[in-house]
């Protein structure tokens, strides 16, 4: 973490007091703002329910209070979330696994399949335009010398290249940044993962001005090379001063994060439980849960390996976090 991360204020957190959603057991803890902190823990243990069952749900329901009465009468009505105490929350961008703007009826795929009867589903390619989406009319405008169909099949790093400024060029270097550069501009959602759907929200929203972004295991989709590219976007957005909040099993995120959050210590009714709170080299150093042991083989063998890895570093250097010491006392109260 970079030196004007490491002395984060133990008054600026988000102050979670008695969560009790789905199973959490009167979890009470801290994140730090302006930090990237990370939600740990095996499959099952809990991870999601203080994330997005308690801060984002409670942070849509103060969004969806700043609206008229009128405009609120058409919106789903939010409870509170189960917790005893919430405070200094703002509006946060949740970036989750869901199907994110595809169609209901054919989930963003373009083609409409057929069911014959005793017989295979029918889905062809449309005679007319031979799967080029736009009539030969259309086709016949061009843009330094390419079409509307061709421009949809360029990847976005290509497209990026193509058009070098203005509104486009900003959205796809955003796009790009996130690490999607080989997904086709014409591309349909439903062929992204997971975690390419959430960093294509991301993108989305870069360019806003938000205090928190929330996002659920944005690791799930792209090579491991990407991974470091997804980080340095991460830390973009810390340095930018908003509040990253991430829920993850990826060792990498882990080391690299500002501040754990291990739940557990097992799955379902075993879960529900903060049993780490703290720094990656704090988890690594006196931790005991199925976490930590995973964390302290993957430093070790990072650190064999030589790679410089930005909590690896702290390890090795033996530093720790006065602010986090006073974040771990302070969710005990």
């Amino acid at each position: 973490m970079s030196a004007e991360r490491a002395a984060a204020d133990s008054h600026d957190v988000i102050q979670v007091r008695r969560a009790r959603e789905n199973d959490l057991r009167d979890v009470s803890l801290d994140i730090p703002k302006r930090r990237l902190s990370v939600f740990t823990g095996v499959s099952g243990s809990g991870k999601s329910s203080p994330v997005f069952g308690t801060i984002a749900a409670e942070s849509q329901r103060l969004i969806n209070e700043t609206y008229t009465a009128f405009i609120q009468s058409f919106m789903p009505s939010l409870g509170r979330p189960d917790v005893g105490q919430l405070r200094n929350l703002s509006a946060a961008i949740v970036v989750d696994q869901e199907r994110m703007g595809t169609c209901s009826r054919c989930n963003g795929i373009g083609l409409v399949y057929t069911v014959l009867a005793m017989m295979a589903g029918v889905a062809s390619v449309c005679e007319q335009c031979q799967g080029k989406r736009f009539t030969p009319e259309v086709l016949t405008y061009t843009l330094d010398g390419k079409n509307i169909s061709e421009v949809l099949a360029m990847s976005v790093a290509e497209a990026h290249a193509f058009f070098p400024s203005g509104q486009a060029a900003a959205v796809l270097g955003r796009l790009r940044d996130v690490g999607l550069g080989y997904v086709r501009l014409g591309q349909p959602l439903t062929t992204l993962s997971g975690g390419e759907r959430q960093r294509l929200k991301l993108a989305i929203h870069m360019a806003e001005k938000a205090a928190i972004h929330v996002l659920d295991e944005p690791t799930t989709g792209p090579h491991l090379a990407d991974v470091d590219q997804l980080l340095a976007l991460l830390d973009r957005l810390v340095d930018a001063g908003n509040t990253v909040i991430v829920i993850e099993h990826h060792q990498a995120v882990m080391a690299h994060a500002d501040w754990l959050i291990d739940l557990g210590p097992g799955a379902g009714h075993d879960g529900g439980q903060v049993v780490f709170t703290g720094t990656p080299a704090d988890l690594v150093a006196s931790g005991d849960t199925l976490t930590a042991r995973r964390l302290r083989t993957y430093v070790g063998k990072s650190m064999g390996a030589g790679q410089d890895m930005r909590a690896g570093q702290d390890m090795r250097a033996g530093q720790d976090m006065r602010a986090g010491q006073d974040m771990a006392a302070g969710a005990g109260r």
